[in-house]
């Protein structure tokens, strides 16, 4: 049964199907960008996992005993195809693959607020390879839907649950702005990472308060800039080197925006500068990173000259 049949009926089903059915006949061409990664996942469908741990830090999927050496080299080679690798940290088959994003971190700082999930129905907008999705199996969700319009971040997780078998756990290759055909649809959203890549955050807000049930929660995580005034930077052309980056607000300004849009209950729950050791190069993504973004003479400021980035997370509810 596809995830679809599993939402309300308040969800618009028939575009859902009709959009779906374009991206997949898009990403099975068979084109040297979409074949670099769907090869992989095919390789990695081979696989599946006895055993999976989604309760500790480093989601384990599989343990190093049960497969030959050779058939754990094939498995790393096909995880090296997803590179880099943004979130983790997973332990595949006693592969340790050391994401750029010590992402348990962040988990850790919004598990004291974690709204109920058992039996809800979750999103999880911009999902990337799904590390949270799977750090929310233990809650017990009934279905948590991954949004990721990235063909790189689909695959790699289509790949991870093709070994751990999560089968309330579904992805699609929809971003945030789709959110207007899933109306009323979702008891919690998670919307971390990307509401300063939105040209209109208030509307995208506006956007994910529609697609939650009345008492539905909202975690929101993002960058933001120091300071207790209510405003927000607008760089020119890029922040911390990073292009498609728009309003990069104070957590007083992100919490206005949340009110603006109707949210209620809004609650910043933790805010913390960004650091390089939580945010760093690896073996496994091998670009520049967090250190690099910054004015080498004052990591007080990027390497533009706004000032550097905390991270800010607010829990806030549909009335």
């Amino acid at each position: 049964m596809s995830y679809i049949d599993q939402l309300p009926g308040s969800a618009k089903v028939d575009q859902i199907r009709q959009i779906h059915e374009q991206k997949l006949q898009w990403v099975n061409q068979n084109k040297k960008g979409f074949l670099r990664y769907r090869t992989p996942f095919e390789v990695l469908k081979s696989f599946p996992a006895a055993s999976v741990d989604c309760d500790q830090e480093m989601v384990t999927i599989g343990n190093r005993a049960d497969i030959s050496s050779a058939d754990r080299q094939i498995i790393e080679n096909s995880l090296r195809s997803f590179m880099p690798w943004r979130k983790g940290p997973f332990s595949i088959y006693g592969i340790d693959v050391n994401s750029e994003w010590q992402s348990q971190r962040k988990w850790q700082r919004l598990l004291p607020e974690l709204p109920e999930l058992k039996d809800k129905i979750v999103a999880d907008v911009g999902c990337s390879n799904g590390y949270y999705m799977f750090r929310m199996v233990p809650h017990k969700p009934k279905l948590v839907i991954g949004f990721e319009p990235s063909v790189q971040h689909y695959y790699c997780f289509k790949g991870l649950n093709s070994m751990a078998g999560q089968k309330n756990l579904e992805i699609n290759l929809l971003g945030v702005e789709q959110l207007q055909l899933f109306p009323e649809c979702f008891d919690v959203l998670f919307l971390m990472g990307i509401i300063y890549h939105r040209s209109s955050p208030v509307d995208t807000l506006r956007d994910v308060l529609s697609s939650l049930r009345s008492g539905g929660s909202l975690i929101l995580e993002s960058q933001a800039i120091p300071g207790t005034e209510e405003i927000a930077i607008f760089p020119k052309k890029t922040y911390a080197k990073v292009p498609g980056t728009y309003f990069v607000p104070t957590a007083h300004c992100l919490s206005n925006w949340l009110s603006r849009a109707g949210f209620m209950d809004i609650d910043m729950f933790c805010q913390h500068p960004m650091s390089s050791a939580e945010q760093r190069r690896t073996d496994w993504m091998q670009f520049e990173s967090y250190s690099d973004f910054l004015d080498p003479s004052d990591p007080g400021k990027t390497i533009e000259g706004y000032p550097a980035p905390d991270r800010v997370f607010f829990l806030a509810r549909k009335k």
